[in-house]
C-alpha cells in the first residue's frame, strides 16, 4: 500500500486534496502546540552517537545519508532530493561530514545545527569524489559503506565508482536500530499530534451535512488541525461506496443518509505525524453496518492484546486476520474482508519500519511506535477501518488516541 502522503501527490482521487472551500472549520479553535519542543541537538548527537556505535558493532566503516528523512533525523539539515547529491557521511568513529553543490552551501549552514565539515561541488565536478576524499580524510582505505535504504541508484553506483576497495551494504539494519526506537522527546511531539488530530475530528463533526462532498470534508478537517497548530499531511474522507476502497475512488461522492463516512487523518508537529482513521454513518446505521463495525473493533482490541514484548510484528496481523476468517471474512487477504496489512511504522515518517504484516519476524520491543488500522472492505458496498496509533512500553502497548468508542458515537 502506497503513503497517504504519496496518493496526495498524485492528486487524483476525489477527497484528498486540502484546498480551502466555502466549508470552514470552527473560529473557536486555538493552537494546542505551544508546549511542543521541537527536537534538539543533544538528541541529534545522542543519535549520531547511537548510530556509530551500530557500526562499530557490525564492522560499518561509514554511512551515507541523502537529502530527506533520515538526513533530518540525524543532523537536523532540511533538504529536497534532486538531480544534485547533497547528502552527509557518518563515519563510525569521528566527525560527520556533509556534501552540497558550490551554491548551495550558504543555505546548508543555514539548516544546520551542529557540524562544521561541508565539502561542495561545482556543476561540472562529481560530489563523489568529495565522498572518497572524506572517507580517506577519516582515515579509511576499506570495509563496508552503509547506504540508507531510500538513498536513489545513482548515487549508490557513484560512490562505488570513487570507491572501489569499499563493500557496498544496506543501512537499514544500522538506521532502523536508531530510529525505530523512539525517545520520550519523539513520543511527546507524536502524543501532541494525536491529540490535535482528535479534537479537529471532534471539532468537525457536528458539521458533517447531507450533500457535503468528501472535499467539503475534508477541507473542514484541514482547516480545523491548522488552527490547533498541526501541519496537516494528508485528510481524507470517503463517502459510501467509495470507503469500501482503502485509498479512495474518483467517482463523485457526497454525504447521504444512512450511509458510511470512513475518514482517515494526520498531521505533524516538528515533523512528528499522528494517523487516525474513524468510521462512522451519517443518519441511522443499519444492522449489517453494525455487525461489520463491531467486527473491526473486535480486531483492533484483539491486536492490542497481542502486541506483548517479544511477540514477531507479523503475529499481530496473523491473529486479527484468523479472528475475520472466522467470521466469515477472507481468507487471507482476499475481499470481503482485510485487504491491507494490519498496521505500519510511525514517526518522522507516515509509514516506517517495520509493519504488522503476515512474514514480518521483527520482535516487538520498547519505544516501537504502530498504527493498528485493521478494516473490512466489501467492494460495491461499504468499508470499515478503524486506526489509532501505539507505542510499546515494558508492559505492552500504549494508545496515543483512545478507540472509537462505538459507530453512533465515534469520538466519543
Amino acid at each position: 500500500m502506497i503513503s497517504k502522503r504519496e496518493l496526495l501527490a498524485l492528486g487524483g482521487l476525489a477527497g484528498l486534496a486540502s484546498a480551502c472551500t466555502s466549508k470552514a472549520a470552527p473560529s473557536s479553535l486555538s493552537s494546542m502546540t505551544k508546549n511542543a519542543k521541537p527536537i534538539g541537538v543533544a538528541e541529534r548527537k545522542a543519535r549520531i552517537a547511537k548510530l556509530q556505535a551500530l557500526m562499530q558493532e557490525q564492522g560499518i566503516a561509514a554511512t551515507l545519508l541523502e537529502a530527506g528523512s533520515a538526513l533530518v533525523y540525524f543532523t537536523g539539515i532540511r533538504w529536497w532530493r534532486s538531480e544534485r547529491f547533497t547528502g552527509a557521511i557518518i563515519p563510525a568513529e569521528g566527525e560527520m561530514a556533509v556534501v552540497t553543490p558550490y551554491f548551495e552551501e550558504p543555505s546548508i549552514r543555514e539548516s544546520m545545527t551542529f557540524g562544521e565539515d561541508v565539502r561542495t561541488w561545482n556543476e561540472h565536478e562529481s560530489p563523489f569524489a568529495l565522498v572518497a576524499g572524506i572517507l580517506a580524510d577519516r582515515g579509511l582505505s576499506g570495509g563496508k559503506i552503509a547506504i540508507e535504504e531510500t538513498v536513489r541508484h545513482f548515487i549508490v553506483t557513484g560512490v562505488q565508482s570513487v570507491a572501489p576497495n569499499f563493500e557496498i551494504v544496506s543501512g537499514a539494519p544500522v538506521t532502523r536500530g536508531v530510529r525505530m526506537f523512539k525517545t520520550p522527546a519523539e513520543l511527546a511531539l507524536m502524543q501532541t499530534a494525536n491529540d490535535i488530530t482528535m479534537a479537529a475530528y471532534k471539532a468537525i463533526h457536528p458539521h458533517i451535512a447531507a450533500g457535503q462532498t468528501s472535499q467539503d470534508i475534508t477541507t473542514m478537517m484541514s482547516e480545523a488541525t491548522r488552527a490547533l497548530g498541526g501541519a496537516v499531511q494528508f485528510s481524507m474522507a470517503l463517502l459510501g461506496e467509495a470507503s469500501a476502497y482503502p485509498h479512495g475512488s474518483k467517482k463523485p461522492q457526497e454525504v447521504r443518509m444512512g450511509e458510511i463516512i470512513l475518514m482517515d487523518c494526520g498531521c505533524s508537529v516538528h515533523d512528528y505525524e499522528s494517523d487516525i482513521s474513524r468510521t462512522f454513518v451519517f443518519g441511522e446505521p443499519s444492522k449489517k453496518q453494525r455487525k461489520v463495525w463491531q467486527t473491526v473493533k473486535n480486531g483492533q482490541e484483539l491486536a492490542l492484546e497481542t502486541m506483548q514484548i517479544g511477540t514477531p510484528a507479523g503475529t499481530v496481523d496473523d491473529v486479527v486476520r484468523t479472528y475475520y476468517e472466522s467470521e466469515g471474512y477472507g481468507p487471507g487477504y482476499k475481499t470481503p474482508g482485510l485487504s491491507h496489512r494490519l498496521g505500519h511504522g510511525i514517526g518522522l515518517d507516515g509509514h516506517e519500519p517495520v509493519n504488522f504484516v503476515h512474514g514480518e519476524t521483527t520482535k516487538l520491543a520498547p519505544g516501537m511506535c504502530f498504527s493498528n488500522e485493521p478494516g473490512i472492505y466489501i467492494f460495491g458496498e461499504f468499508g470499515v477501518r478503524l486506526e489509532d496509533c501505539l507505542y510499546m512500553t515494558k508492559d505492552g502497548p500504549k494508545l496515543f488516541s483512545a478507540l472509537s468508542p462505538s459507530i453512533d458515537a465515534p469520538f466519543g
